[in-house]
């Protein structure tokens, strides 16, 4: 089945589509570097570069889906300009206007099978619509009900095969006489039994194995991690407390400048994984004969993709940057999650 993917960034939530018998074939980002790299992992998709609110780049994407025949549309619209509560000026941010783009080639379109993925958070936003404030769903409904099977639900990673706790909300889309069951909850899957069996690193050191080196971090936080035990934050140190350059104190959320734990999932990885200062960052650390801690450091490259559910050999090109590889895998869907949900197309 060929496919549309809409807000692609760099395909992370399509690596595995091609086992599920689902192969994007167009895709559309803005973003050149994401695209970039999306081009170099798919180098047989038509990727278009390019803002979809401008008409040129929406009749592109939407010339290139129709001649392919495209039976499947994967769409992430960003979400940042919305309200929960329904109270904002929507007129002056026109991220919140993307998922009628997605509607429009959705009309355009003869997609047999619809997902839209996004932050929990987006099934509760209100979206401006016939004079009205309504969520998603809601207009979704209104829309298509009469053509397509449509439900909506929250998963987490965890419980799909990825050793990290992320969940994602997800709105399907399937025309009627079509099935698409819903996917079989699978055992999690811990950080020890994840990335246990790696090498200790400390800031800056590489192991040799592929994409296992330590970034670099300043001296004031390792300090402050290597006196932090595991599951703890270093903001709760008496004296061992993240200063800055001037030695005054940090402050923070009970989450920042924290370690994770051995036994259980990955806290969810955000596009600020590689700041020990984010949220849940910090390896979880083994304690050591003097009493510290080892690993004050963020996850590798390597820990990172295995608890992302991604290749730990992943092929990327030379001249992706530590900050894009970080950047593409926080914002995206851990792929065997996305995995797990396409591969009940077409099964009860």
């Amino acid at each position: 089945m060929k496919g549309l993917s809409l807000f692609s960034g760099a395909g992370i939530a399509e690596t595995y589509f091609k086992e599920s018998g689902i192969d994007i074939v167009v895709s559309n980002e803005l973003l050149k570097k994401r695209n970039d790299l999306h081009i170099y992992l798919y180098p047989d998709c038509t990727s278009i570069c390019g803002d979809i609110t401008n008409k040129k780049v929406f009749n592109s994407v939407l010339k290139m889906a129709t001649a392919e025949k495209c039976e499947f549309l994967i769409a992430t619209p960003p979400c940042q300009g919305m309200s929960s509560l329904g109270k904002k000026d929507y007129n002056n941010d026109k991220r919140n206007y993307l998922i009628f783009y997605v509607f429009d080639i959705m009309d355009r379109g003869d997609f047999n099978y619809i997902l839209i993925e996004n932050v929990p958070k987006f099934l509760k936003l209100y979206f401006p619509y016939k004079n009205k404030l309504k969520t998603l769903l809601e207009i979704i409904n209104d829309k298509y009900s009469s053509k397509y099977n449509i439900d909506s639900f929250v998963l987490n990673a965890k419980d799909y095969g990825v050793p990290q706790s992320r969940p994602r909300g997800f709105i399907r889309l399937w025309k009627k006489g079509l099935v698409w069951g819903k996917p079989l909850k699978q055992k999690e899957i811990t950080l020890r039994e994840a990335i246990g069996g790696l090498p200790s690193l400390e800031s800056g050191q590489d192991s040799g194995i592929k994409w296992h080196y330590a970034k670099c971090h300043n001296d004031r936080e390792i300090t402050a991690m290597k006196h932090t035990s595991e599951g703890c934050s270093a903001l709760k140190n008496e004296y061992y407390y993240p200063k800055k350059s001037n030695g005054e104190r940090i402050k923070g959320f009970h989450n920042t400048y924290k370690r994770m734990k051995w036994d259980e999932p990955c806290p969810a990885r955000a596009m600020n994984n590689g700041n020990m200062g984010g949220h849940n960052n910090v390896h979880p650390g083994r304690l050591l004969e003097d009493g510290t801690y080892s690993d004050a450091r963020v996850l590798t490259l390597r820990e990172l993709f295995i608890v992302s559910s991604l290749p730990a050999d992943w092929d990327l090109p030379n001249w992706c940057t530590d900050n894009l590889i970080r950047t593409v895998i926080g914002e995206a869907i851990p792929p065997r999650l996305s995995k797990a949900i396409v591969d009940k197309i077409g099964k009860n």
